[in-house]
């Protein structure tokens, strides 16, 4: 996934299409797992997601940084952008899109957040999204349908993406992203891969490991709220 270094005089929005343009995986994954790259796959979703980060990262500002799990299939496998599915892009971002709507719970929650921040425009301004691994995986269901799978599902997948997961947060850092404190979507697998990960590497001084959104929205909806105001409080404490 090595490319070119672009020089920190393009804009943020610049070189997140730049990276999204080149991003891909050249290993081997194990049997019956398949790599999902949007942005080769659909000729549409670069372009669509280059007007989302043109419009709320097109300047020279840093940002934190929130790390995901990867991308799932009615989210960021649809739009390119991370934890933003085509409802969201289009009411919340302004962002046209025709093609066939989306739904994921993720998303919902995450805009929640972002409207309690204070909006996207507010929101995008401080904080970028991405995911340990910047492509999604899959795999065939007992029922024979495509289904979501994680990057930590498997020892085998571990393995085999391990190297990729560890040069994506290199190039995320690259960026432009402050790396004194690190937001991790997730407080069980991925939040110790993660630490450990950091732990060996040094990327980040921190890491604030928040309820992954999916798990408030299938297992907490009912206290919604108490996870939202947490997300605020950590990035009030954590961003100033």
């Amino acid at each position: 996934m090595a490319k070119k270094k672009l020089p920190l005089t393009t804009t943020f929005a610049d070189r997140v299409i730049d990276f999204n343009k080149h991003v891909h995986f050249e290993g081997k994954l194990p049997a019956g797992i398949r790599i999902m790259n949007p942005f080769r796959e659909d000729k549409n979703i670069l372009p669509l997601s280059s007007l989302f980060y043109k419009k709320f990262y097109d300047d020279h500002e840093m940002r934190h940084l929130i790390l995901g799990i990867n991308p799932g299939r009615f989210g960021g496998g649809v739009t390119g952008i991370p934890f933003t599915d085509t409802k969201r892009l289009k009411q919340e971002c302004g962002i046209p899109y025709e093609g066939k709507e989306t739904h994921e719970p993720s998303s919902v929650f995450v805009y929640d957040v972002i409207n309690a921040f204070g909006g996207p425009a507010a929101f995008y301004k401080k904080i970028y999204i991405n995911s340990m691994s910047p492509l999604g995986f899959t795999a065939i269901g007992p029922n024979g349908k495509e289904v979501n799978y994680n990057y930590y599902d498997s020892t085998a997948l571990t393995d085999a993406v391990y190297d990729f997961i560890v040069d994506n947060i290199r190039q995320q850092i690259a960026l432009g992203v402050h790396t004194d404190v690190c937001f991790c979507f997730g407080t069980g697998k991925n939040e110790k891969f993660l630490r450990q990960l950091n732990e060996k590497e040094q990327f980040f001084g921190k890491i604030v490991a928040l309820e992954h959104p999916r798990f408030v929205m299938q297992y907490k909806l009912k206290s919604k709220q108490v996870y939202i105001d947490k997300y605020l409080a950590a990035f009030e404490e954590e961003m100033g």
